[in-house]
């Protein structure tokens, strides 16, 4: 029986041809679609799932109270890790990591070579143990136990020795700091939120002799014993911070993270180390897009099958008189159905192979040919075939086969009012989707735009930032900004912590020795050209003293418009007032004023900003303002004078322009990713349109004959034919548009500055729709009324 109803489905696909193609291209597009994007999302929960003892890793998070905003750091202080292994019996395992320089580049040095390395960390030996890391050389358990000792990836150990043996042989970090190479680990694959070069004892550091409960800038990851409660575990935390923090100085508590939740649920979090953070609300919203463009695609099948039920009505008719059943019917419909979804499943599964590299360049991701294969995913693209069987066949089936057979019999132009409807309701439905997708295109550009045009109160074109983090001693410092200030092409240098766009030092501003609050600060240490250079306002007073005498113990600060009304002084007034900065000892005295500048992306509001000259950290960037029209030629100088004065080192730089950039990478990915499957859609919605208008067409070839006969024009007829689809597309977007401003409203708040809805955006998308669907529309219309009437009418 099943044989039989194959080939009657087959015999139908070829004797509607047009139809068939339509309606399996559309299905492969949206099954196609679907399959990338379930393999991303696939890829994106397949995080951290390598680790044997996943389920009992935790990552320490620090929740702050309202002086810092309630943020959520995935970092924790120095002293918890000793703390918890005295006091939490609990925990079987607690790792701390640090990045090196808190995130900046480490200048490694093997023999006469000097290379860049971003992933260098340095960690407590139990992070091999939480882990499982494997190692190829040397043993886990003391590689890295012994201060100034550092284990490397076999793809770094590759990039390092070559095809020698670096056990035992030494490494420069930074010019000064020298390592033996005391194991070799396995590459950490590409889906795991860890993802070291370079692990260096932990015990190296400054953090390890002097443990401090007040600098949260270490990620801790803790395994716990089998079977213990997490609630149970964060409630013992808690007690640890009051045995060792006065309640006066707890600006924080503690909580954990499941490592399964790493990956997808930190998106909002500060301080993380990995650069892989992924984000649920973008897979909840890859999954509402894949769902949306397959069912577009279900509904033009639907649509193509219930409008042929006419001419389908009399072939169930004579099966009914026959004697076929109401449930052989129905398989008989959706054994067409399953030949039709299977043939256009393998052609998706082949356009999903063929777009996988694109795919991957759009989002950044890592997707293999190789995972269509995985059981999990072979699973999956067979229920999607199930699926969009079941629901693209569900109306043809259930309709189709519940006609009786006297009104099939009897007539062949009844076609009933519901049917209509419902085909009309299926056209609304997919072009209120298409509408949709238009206008969360444009306002996702519009905002994209915004923010790249926005002024943000400083001037980062023509500034280039350049590491100076291995470049040893002031003395050396200072002859580079010499030799810098010699070439004609810089204007201004300055040497600084950071700039805008990077994270400098946090810390807290008080009003009063008594002030309880305090207001969140960033400091970055700075020379006094730095204003000038960034083209800040200064709206009052002057900035940092050029020379700083030796013994002189005042601080001077230049603050922000923001930090300025948090104290409550007029700018002009300020001047000359001293001010309490968290971690600053003695006098802290006020020299300038500059206007409020955003220092971070636009995701978050204008905070307070110093710039100081105190000698808590180090300034490991040289910012080089440059009036060269030739971009190559200033580089090549730029590094020339760097290596002449740091010859064993490595240059390293980045724009100030294109690093905010990449603070809306993001954004953009968005922005392309809806753009391209929005297109694909809009186009998929259109296949169904154009095959029900040439089915309309050819419905009423004999009405339009008799109109042409009777002096109908062809503008007459193509107009007749359109307004029915038009007054539909309207109807769409009468549907869409409030839906389209709830869902771009809630994403805009995601921004702290943010485009206003424009009347324009739904104007463009409105008329976008109406003119994709007329000339889609059109084609067939200007077709049928170009039709010789003659042709038409001789059968009457």
């Amino acid at each position: 029986m099943l044989k039989n109803y194959i080939k009657i489905g087959w015999r139908n696909l070829k004797t509607n041809r047009m139809f068939s193609i339509i309606n399996i291209l559309g299905l492969a597009l949206g099954l196609s679609i679907t399959i990338l994007l379930f393999l991303s999302i696939t890829y994106e929960r397949s995080y951290n799932t390598m680790y044997s003892n996943k389920a009992n890793i935790y990552r320490v998070l620090v929740n702050t109270n309202e002086s810092y905003d309630k943020q959520i750091l995935c970092t924790a202080p120095a002293a918890l890790t000793p703390a918890i292994k005295n006091d939490i019996p609990d925990v079987k395992y607690a790792a701390r990591i640090l990045k090196h320089g808190f995130g900046e580049t480490a200048f490694v040095k093997v023999g006469n070579t000097t290379f860049l390395e971003k992933e260098l960390y340095w960690c407590d030996p139990e992070l091999f143990e939480i882990f499982n890391i494997k190692f190829l050389q040397g043993e886990a358990s003391s590689a890295i136990t012994r201060p100034n000792t550092i284990t490397i990836s076999k793809s770094t150990a590759k990039k390092y020795f070559g095809d020698a043996d670096p056990m035992g042989k030494l490494i420069v970090v930074d010019s000064d700091e020298k390592l033996e190479v005391t194991g070799v680990f396995e590459d950490f694959p590409e889906n795991s939120s860890l993802h070291c070069n370079a692990i260096a004892s932990f015990s190296s550091t400054f953090a390890f002799k002097n443990p401090s409960w007040g600098n949260s800038s270490f990620e801790t990851y803790l395994q716990l014993n089998e079977n213990i409660l997490q609630a149970n575990t964060e409630s013992q935390l808690q007690s640890l911070l009051d045995k060792n923090v006065d309640k006066e100085g707890q600006w924080f508590h503690f909580t954990l993270q499941p490592l399964e939740k790493v990956h997808l649920y930190s998106a909002d979090f500060s301080n993380s180390y990995s650069k892989r953070v992924g984000d649920i609300d973008e897979i909840n919203n890859l999954s509402f897009l894949g769902i949306l463009i397959l069912l577009i695609a279900c509904v033009n099948y639907m649509n193509l099958m219930t409008a042929k039920s006419a001419k389908r009505s009399k072939d169930v008719g004579i099966n009914k008189t026959l004697g076929a059943s109401f449930k052989s019917l129905i398989a008989r419909f959706y054994a067409e159905t399953g030949i039709i979804t299977l043939l256009a499943l393998v052609i998706g599964v082949f356009i999903t192979v063929v777009f996988i590299p694109l795919f991957n360049q759009l989002t950044a991701q890592q997707l293999e040919v190789s995972l269509l294969f995985k059981p999990q995913v072979l699973i999956g693209i067979l229920l999607f075939w199930v699926i969009v069987t079941l629901v693209a066949g569900s109306y043809p089936a259930f309709y189709l086969s519940s006609i009786s057979p006297n009104s099939a019999l009897t007539s062949t132009k009844k076609d009933g009012s519901s049917i209509i409807n419902i085909r009309k309701g299926l056209v609304v439905l997919q072009f209120a989707a298409s509408i949709i997708l238009i206008v969360g295109v444009l306002v996702i550009y519009q905002q994209l735009q915004f923010m790249q045009n926005q002024k943000l109160g400083f001037d980062s074109d023509n500034v280039v930032a350049i590491s100076t983090t291995a470049v040893n001693g002031n003395d050396k410092k200072e002859a580079l900004v010499q030799e810098y200030e010699s070439l004609s092409m810089v204007s201004n240098i300055a040497m600084a912590q950071g700039f805008p766009g990077v994270t400098v030092s946090g810390r807290m501003l008080f009003k009063t020795e008594n002030d309880e609050s305090g207001l969140k600060i960033q400091t970055n240490r700075a020379d006094a050209q730095i204003i000038d250079l960034l083209k800040l306002k200064l709206i009052a007073g002057k900035t940092l003293p050029l020379i700083k005498q030796q013994g002189d113990t005042i601080s001077e600060v230049v603050l922000n418009k923001k930090a300025l009304d948090y104290l409550g002084y007029t700018p002009e007034e300020s001047i000359g007032k001293k001010v309490i900065i968290q971690g600053f000892r003695g006098n802290v005295s006020i020299v300038g004023i500059v206007d409020d500048f955003n220092f971070e992306s636009l995701h978050q509001p204008i905070g307070a900003y110093a710039f100081h000259n105190r000698k808590t950290e180090a300034k490991n960037f040289a910012l080089v303002r440059f009036n060269s029209n030739s971009l190559t030629n200033t580089m090549d100088q730029l590094e020339s004078k760097f290596l002449k004065i740091n010859p064993d080192s490595a240059f390293e730089y980045i724009f100030l322009d294109k690093n905010i950039e990449q603070l809306y990478a993001q954004e953009r990915k968005t922005a392309i990713l809806g753009f391209t499957f929005s297109i694909l859609a809009i186009f998929v919605a259109c296949l169904g349109l154009f095959g029900l208008a040439a089915f309309t067409a050819e419905q009423r070839k004999k009405e339009i004959g008799i109109r042409k006969v009777l002096g109908a024009t062809i503008m007459g007829i193509t107009q007749m034919l359109s307004m029915d689809f038009l007054k539909l597309v309207v109807v769409a977007i009468v549907i869409a548009f409030p839906i389209a401003y709830w869902l771009m409203h809630e994403w805009l708040q995601n921004f702290a500055y943010r485009i206003d809805f424009s009347w324009y955006i739904f104007a463009i998308s409105g008329i976008l729709a109406i003119v994709i669907a007329l000339i889609t529309v059109s084609f067939q219309a200007v077709k049928a009324a170009l039709s010789n009437p003659v042709k038409s009418l001789r059968t009457e």
